[in-house]
């Protein structure tokens, strides 16, 4: 968990000040990450530079700077070099079959050759008229970025386990890996450090297991490097939870081990004993450990693109967008019962724009806890809006978790999962504002005289983020050919988010940003540090996620639950349902969806049913699940970014309900949910 987060105190700044070391990280991670950005949008750049080619210079793949003259001959005599063949002609006494060669072949098989020298003379000449010095230049260019992409194929593997590496030695070095709870005495802090530096042990057992396996085997040399590669990330982290086993922080007090003490181990090391003790105790695979995190290798360009969201919501973070869009509904004074609602629904959508839930709440939820209190609400509701803000929108255009499903099922297309992903997200949304008015009273708004007029007039100092935002968007669009959809959102909105970081730095600059550079600087840095920690923490998980479900995936309890006389799709989507919040609730979703797609679809689907219907399902499932306990994994982060203090404070006094609202009000809202999406379009088609 985020220490520095959690000790803040006084007055908030648009970035906390950091050591020297994390700033170093912090460039380290942008560089990485511009890098890969840069690469992924490599074959957006030379499809656009064969382009401008092809409107530059008629024919431009077939024109070549470097053409030298064909050597063969344009004048010819037919019936002469016929003749001249035959007459050459000597009958080889070793074949049986030798016969004069037949006149007529020969006269077709010279004005072949004949018509095709001149077909090479004519595009030599029509190769000469455009064989400019700025067509050698240009040519040079494209083909030389077409080579790197080339020969880079296998760059971003090795690109990934750099920035994992980099991500997650940050998050053990600062003691900010997820877990249910934080350590409160040495005792604690020792058990944290010694059950992870055991976990990474057996990693590197797993993955020495594997390189034993594959070693020798033909084309197996990548393999084995990304093995030693991974090897070496955890080695490392070992080096440094042994380090932080030894050196204890001086605000840790002494005390020892109590009951509960099991809380405070990272959720990616439970997932971890979890998976190695079945594959090494069970199932007698000690490779399998590496060969289901090693799946992250094979999806680095999914992974990285959740670092690059992450990038996004770090550095909207450090702008006053999201000030600025509060103030315009502040003039409203809208009560609080109705403020969520309207948070609800407001910040769904980026949401979907930051790729997944967590990443909003990192970024944002502090923001808008602090307006829910403001407003008047609260604890227990502002942490249950912050928890749900985050997460209701992981159901509409662009969310990268959709994009995910559709790459892994080729049954369903990104367009139908957000077409009925929106009325999925508009009937939840609607369900919470009904539940928050019914449980809060007080939901009529009283906006103060002139309300609509200061809303609108709060507009204007968004025009500019939004003027320079479309322009990055076009600019992009003009010069690679590449349009913003769910597919090029992570590669774009980086680059949205950094010209609104200069935007911003111009109008207010804090102590010591004596230029508009040295305030994008400072700002873009501190993004990036604080991208480190949570891309560290997110990918661990993740990958120890996918580690687990290997479990599901090797037994057979796909085929106990599915057993090959299920006929009726209603059975199977009640066993759906419950499996699915099961898996909500102790993975990540990206882990998870890797999962699913592997174990439980297609036995799903071939019972009939409805693939779109399927994954809708599997979507709000997984909403419910991070949502609810044991993990709670949105709680978790919210916990993160509000503090530890707020969160105990809350559960003091009132009614149960009251007490437990933050986690509750989640349940009753996603529950119904869930059981509509679920079994209400199985009436349509499943009789």
């Amino acid at each position: 968990m985020n220490w520095r987060a959690l000790a803040e105190s006084g007055p908030k700044t648009l970035y906390p000040s950091r050591k020297p070391v994390h700033r170093t990280h912090g460039v380290i991670l942008l560089a990485l990450l511009m890098v890969t950005l840069l690469l992924g949008m490599g074959n957006s750049l030379h499809s656009r530079l064969l382009w401008i080619g092809e409107q530059t210079w008629p024919n431009y793949y077939l024109l070549n700077p470097d053409a030298t003259e064909p050597e063969c001959r344009l004048e010819m005599d037919i019936e002469a070099e016929v003749q001249k063949r035959i007459e050459a002609y000597k009958p080889d006494p070793d074949d049986l079959f030798s016969s004069p060669p037949d006149p007529e072949a020969l006269r077709k098989s010279l004005n072949k050759n004949l018509a095709l020298c001149e077909q090479e003379h004519r595009l030599f000449r029509e190769n000469q008229k455009y064989a400019t010095a700025a067509l050698g230049l240009f040519k040079t260019v494209e083909q030389g970025l077409a080579d790197f992409l080339l020969d880079n194929i296998e760059l971003t593997k090795f690109l990934f386990i750099a920035m994992f590496a980099l991500a997650a030695a940050v998050s053990a070095f600062d003691a900010d890996h997820i877990a249910l709870r934080l350590p409160r005495n040495r005792g604690e802090w020792r058990l944290s450090q010694g059950v992870q530096f055991a976990v990474n042990g057996l990693m590197m057992l797993s993955l020495w297991s594997y390189v034993g396996q594959i070693a020798g085997s033909p084309g197996s040399e990548d393999t084995v490097a990304l093995q030693y590669g991974w090897s070496a990330v955890f080695g490392l982290f070992m080096v440094i939870n042994l380090y932080r086993f030894v050196r204890v922080p001086q605000r840790m007090l002494p005390g020892g081990l109590a009951p509960s003490s099991g809380l405070v181990l990272p959720l990616y090391c439970v997932m971890g004993l979890i998976a190695m003790g079945y594959f090494l105790l069970i199932d007698g695979y000690a490779s399998g450990l590496a060969i289901y995190f090693g799946m992250m290798t094979n999806l680095s360009s999914m992974f990285i693109n959740i670092g690059l969201y992450v990038l996004v919501g770090m550095a909207l973070k450090q702008t006053r967008v999201p000030e600025l869009l509060l103030n315009i509904i502040k003039p409203f004074n809208l009560p609080a019962p109705l403020l969520a609602s309207v948070m609800i629904f407001a910040t769904a959508f980026p949401t979907a724009f930051t790729g997944a839930s967590g990443i909003f709440i990192l970024a944002v939820g502090g923001v808008v806890y602090d307006e829910m209190r403001r407003a008047g609400a609260g604890r227990q509701l502002s942490l249950a809006t912050t928890a749900m803000s985050g997460s209701l929108g992981v159901v509409l255009n662009p969310c990268l978790l959709i994009v995910v499903v559709a790459a892994l099922n080729k049954e369903v297309t990104t367009s139908e999962l957000y077409g009925w992903g929106f009325w999925v997200f508009i009937m939840s949304a609607s369900l919470f504002s009904i539940m928050v008015c019914l449980t809060q009273g007080n939901w009529r708004p009283r906006p103060a005289p002139g309300a609509l007029f200061q809303a609108v007039k709060q507009l204007r100092p968004l025009l500019p983020y939004a003027l320079v935002g479309a322009a990055v968007i076009l600019a992009v669009w003009f010069i690679l050919g590449l349009e913003f959809n769910e597919y090029s959102a992570p590669m774009i909105l980086p680059l949205v988010m950094l010209a609104l970081l200069y935007l911003d730095a111009g109008k207010t600059r804090g102590h010591g940003e004596s230029s508009r550079g040295r305030a994008f600087w400072a700002r873009s840095t501190a993004a990036a540090s604080d991208s480190a920690v949570h891309i560290g923490a997110l990918l661990a998980l993740i990958g120890f996620s996918i580690c687990l479900g290997g479990i599901l995936e090797r037994s057979d309890i796909v085929h106990a639950l599915f057993p090959e006389d299920l006929t009726s799709p209603w059975v199977a989507m009640l066993v759906i349902v419950v499996m699915l919040t099961v898996i909500g609730m102790v993975m990540d979703p990206f882990g998870a969806v890797i999962l699913v797609s592997a174990t439980i679809a297609q036995p799903a689907i071939s019972l009939g049913i409805d693939p779109l219907h399927f994954w809708i399902v599997c979507l709000v499932a997984f909403e419910l699940g991070y949502l609810s306990p044991p993990v709670a994994l949105n709680h978790l982060l919210t916990r993160q970014v509000v503090g530890e203090t707020e969160v105990l404070a809350a559960e003091r006094t009132g009614s149960f309900w009251h007490r437990y609202e933050r986690l509750l009000l989640p349940l009753v809202v996603m529950g119904p949910t869930l059981l509509v999406a679920a079994f209400v379009p199985l009436m349509f088609y499943a009789f």
